[in-house]
């Protein structure tokens, strides 16, 4: 099976977060009969959710990047110079770069790498906190994501807050009866959308998103209750911007509060000389594994495709992709 093959294969087995058995199996079996002396391994995560992870003697460099999508499933189609589908950038061309590399590198007596595919990047980056536990000696970690086949030099952290605001429910024709939590929020979002938020010379500036509001009960109910969700994407230390964000939410008048969900770190990354750079907006599970070694962020594909209806993958930047991770892993064994 040839890259573009291999490319629409992975695609069209449906693999949204959750849902990674089949196409864990299906790699597994591939990385197997590559042959060569690898050690090939289901790495647990959950029931029928698995992380897979081979090895091709003591693995000074990973390649790895994640099986999972988000939905909704769609299967692959091609044109002349794209793939198209459901994962195609994100990242189901990156796993049959990495596949493909990996074949020719053995081919040519390559030895000292290995390969891990991960479940759950899309949500809780799960699989990487299973893999994060079991290092296997790795000093490098080349991790594909869609960076236009450019190295990142550093990516965006994630910090996820969970807004909340109570009232006291009443008739809407008496609002004065009741304290809109409605109300609450949104004075409460306005304050948060003011904070003066911090920049970074490599990262930019720090954005804030608010992704959902969800309160009330009925038109004609002074709503009781009310929650925000919102999205910090990060350039760096973050323990001033969450006061700040928590001062200003909860503000003087009571009723409000704030709390952190999750939050994924901002990072700065490798380099390597000729290669072309760039900096990315978003995160990646490159911050749940840092006893995999130095890490670096390369893949086919532009981000402004994944998670859209029209996602694809250029067939010239998985061909150049296979080059790249080839190129990268024998300079990183030379320490060139």
């Amino acid at each position: 099976m040839d890259l573009f093959q291999l490319t629409r294969s992975l695609i069209d087995i449906d693999s949204v977060t959750g849902s990674e058995r089949r196409i864990g199996d299906i790699l597994f079996d591939h990385l197997t009969a590559l042959g060569g002396g690898g050690d090939v391994e289901r790495m647990e995560v959950a029931a029928d959710r698995f992380n897979v992870f081979a090895a091709w003697g003591e693995p000074a460099v990973v390649l790895s990047t994640h099986m999972d999508t988000v939905p909704p499933f769609f299967p692959s189609s091609e044109d002349g110079e794209h793939i198209h589908g459901r994962g195609a950038c994100d990242t189901k061309g990156i796993i049959a770069a990495m596949l493909t590399a990996a074949a020719e590198m053995l081919a040519g007596g390559t030895r000292g790498f290995g390969l891990l595919f991960v479940v759950g990047e899309e949500t809780d980056s799960v699989g990487a906190q299973v893999a994060e536990r079991q290092p296997r000696g790795s000093r490098f970690l080349i991790n594909g994501e869609p960076t236009e086949n450019r190295l990142a030099l550093g990516s965006k952290g994630a910090l996820y807050l969970k807004v909340e605001a109570e009232g006291t429910a009443a008739h809407s024709a008496y609002p004065e009866l009741g304290v809109s939590a409605i109300d609450r929020l949104l004075a409460a979002l306005a304050r948060l959308r003011a904070v003066p938020l911090p920049n970074d010379p490599v990262l930019g500036e720090t954005t804030l998103n608010i992704g959902t509001l969800r309160g009330g009960r009925a038109p004609n109910v002074v709503a009781d209750a009310a929650v925000a969700e919102v999205m910090v994407r990060t350039v760096g230390d973050t323990a001033d911007l969450k006061e700040r964000l928590a001062v200003a939410a909860v503000g003087g008048e009571g009723g409000v509060r704030i709390a952190e969900t999750r939050e994924t770190r901002a990072m700065r990354l490798g380099s390597l000389p000729g290669f072309a750079t760039t900096v990315v907006k978003y995160t990646s599970d490159i911050p749940r594994l840092p006893s995999w070694g130095e890490p670096f962020l390369l893949g086919p594909g532009s981000i402004h495709d994944a998670h859209t209806p029209r996602e694809r993958v250029a067939k010239k930047e998985l061909t150049e992709a296979v080059r790249l991770y080839q190129e990268m892993v024998r300079r990183l064994q030379s320490g060139a």
